[in-house]
């Protein structure tokens, strides 16, 4: 995106439907990016943020109850998926098992994923999850663009300090990219758009997707 191009205040967004697993995924209808993260790091907030409409993505005082892949036609082309959240302890195992297969068949071998936003809590980033999720990303050769979100829990200079580290850690991974965000407040915005416009714009070619070698699959990186 150019800094001539004017960009929206927000993507607007409606709900397309919900799947359970890959097969039952609508058909692809443009580029996708997925939206992935901690079932407390805010994921359902920054989409909300995003659409500028707080009934987008369920909020809820308990979090991990989206155990759905949700898809979210943009009307500036392309679609959202809110994929379920991860690590919340509290869902059953079984439970925890089928969303970790639904998102990670999803992540492997959906043609029309063009993109991944991970949502971390900027005070405590680089769980686990998070790291597989950057490896993969970084394997798959697959753009990811980190939000360390409730950047506004921090103070200006920590907020730097937390960017800073991540990018360190992280420079030898070519497709990775990083910003500080608040759901809340709205703060980082602008370029989160700017980036998922750009990704959204992506051509997906039916027939070249049919030939398609498919992403290495989560977590069996080569």
């Amino acid at each position: 995106m150019t800094e001539n191009v004017s960009l929206p205040e927000r993507l607007e967004a409606t709900f397309l439907t919900s799947a359970p697993d890959l097969k039952r995924c609508p058909p692809n209808g443009g580029a996708e990016v997925a939206f992935a993260g901690r079932s407390n790091a805010g994921k359902s907030s920054v989409l909300n943020q995003l659409t500028g409409n707080r009934r987008t993505a369920k909020v809820s005082k308990t979090p991990g109850r989206t155990q759905l892949m949700n898809f979210f036609d943009v009307r500036t082309g392309g679609r959202m998926v809110d994929l379920p959240g991860y690590g919340y302890a509290k869902a059953g195992k079984e439970a925890q098992k089928n969303w970790q297969n639904a998102v990670n068949h999803y992540l492997s071998y959906r043609d029309a994923l063009v993109g991944i936003v991970l949502v971390m809590d900027i005070r405590h980033p680089n769980q686990a999850f998070d790291k597989q999720m950057l490896d993969w990303a970084s394997a798959s050769e697959l753009p990811i663009r980190v939000l360390l979100n409730k950047a506004d829990k921090l103070s200006n200079g920590a907020q730097k300090q937390e960017l800073n580290k991540m990018r360190n850690l992280y420079k030898e991974h070519p497709t990775v990219s990083f910003q500080t965000f608040s759901a809340s407040r709205g703060t980082g915005k602008p370029d989160l758009i700017a980036t998922l416009l750009e990704w959204l714009s992506l051509p997906i070619d039916a027939e070249d997707a049919e030939e398609a070698v498919p992403h290495n699959e989560l977590g069996r990186q080569p």
